[in-house]
């Protein structure tokens, strides 16, 4: 699919959308072009998504569906508190109720990247199996520094958030009734972490490596890792409920694990910002370092600092207040 070819053809239907769902009042005749505008809008947005699922326009257009179905559905307006409490109660107290999962889950990553990294770089078969010497020495000495500079910052921002999240979302979709997922998805990036130091520091660029995945890298694999574990903890809450009904645990514990993979669309969101504006700037490396080590130290201090204060104040990081559903009473 030519997408600059689709985007000047649908230019003026995206157009009208966008002026509809900004109008305070519609006509009857309006409404109807709204809806009619909404579903073929839609459709080109599936179009894209399966044939050349750019994501700038992937973007662009989730965005005005998103607006037009704010106007034909109307929404919920919270208050400033039910926002506070959710910012400082029911997120934090959901990421600090998975803290051991994802302190787990970071060991494990840890341990399978150092051993893959020392095996592949002691042992000339399995480097082979990376790659030819000319494509690693390639890899190393130009396509690893490049690719954070090869795009255009904003579109590589999008691209980087859209293949992360997917990545967080498929632990929380698929980790539940498959405990496996969540595993394969720790072992494969440690993996990939480790054999990409072996092959930097077979070419004696092993301080390249870190320095141009420590601004991003930090915070983008803690959000990998805290999706894993919330997507293994979900599959253990259905083998193990507890003291509580099987439907009643996992009813409960889903919900708090959805508070937790929206949240984790904003920290992939930053990271993504970060690898795209940051990494390949002209900032002293020492900045750019400082600037991915705060961002992470304030994932985790927001973990397990905020989220602390906030379960021992008898949060749980389910839903309350408004945002609540209606729970029927249930014998135990």
């Amino acid at each position: 699919m030519d997408i600059d070819a689709l985007s000047a053809a649908r230019a003026k239907r995206w157009a009208r959308l966008k002026d509809l769902s900004k109008g305070r009042a519609l006509s009857g005749a309006e409404a109807d072009e709204l809806t009619r505008l909404f579903q073929q809008t839609a459709g080109d947005l599936s179009a894209v998504q399966s044939t050349a699922p750019d994501p700038g326009l992937v973007a662009r257009l989730s965005l005005m569906l998103a607006g037009a179905r704010v106007w034909m559905t109307g929404a919920h307006a919270p208050s400033l508190s039910e926002i506070r409490r959710f910012v400082v109660r029911e997120l934090p107290a959901a990421l600090y109720r998975v803290r051991w999962w994802s302190v787990g889950a970071a060991g494990i990553f840890i341990l399978l990247a150092t051993v893959a990294a020392v095996y592949t770089f002691n042992t000339p078969e399995a480097l082979d199996l990376a790659g030819s010497a000319e494509s690693r020495a390639a890899y190393a000495q130009q396509q690893f520094e490049s690719y954070y500079s090869e795009y255009d910052p904003a579109s590589f921002a999008a691209q980087v958030w859209t293949n992360n999240w997917w990545i967080a979302a498929q632990c929380f979709l698929l980790g539940w009734f498959l405990g496996l997922i969540p595993i394969v998805v720790v072992y494969t990036n440690a993996v990939g972490v480790g054999v990409t130091a072996a092959i930097m520091a077979e070419h004696g660029m092993l301080g390249i490596f870190f320095q141009l995945i420590s601004p991003h890298g930090l915070l983008e694999l803690s959000a990998v890792i805290v999706a894993a574990a919330v997507g293994f903890r979900l599959f253990w809450t259905m083998l193990v409920p507890g003291p509580r009904n099987r439907g009643r645990a996992f009813g409960e514990e889903g919900r708090a694990a959805i508070t937790i993979i929206l949240a984790l669309v904003i920290v992939l969101l930053v990271s993504g910002l970060i690898e795209a504006f940051i990494t390949p700037s002209s900032l002293p490396w020492a900045v750019k370092d400082v600037i991915g080590i705060v961002a992470v130290t304030a994932f985790w201090v927001y973990t397990f600092v905020v989220g602390r204060a906030a379960v021992h104040e008898g949060a749980t990081g389910d839903i309350e207040g408004a945002f609540a559903s209606a729970v029927l009473p249930v014998s135990a």
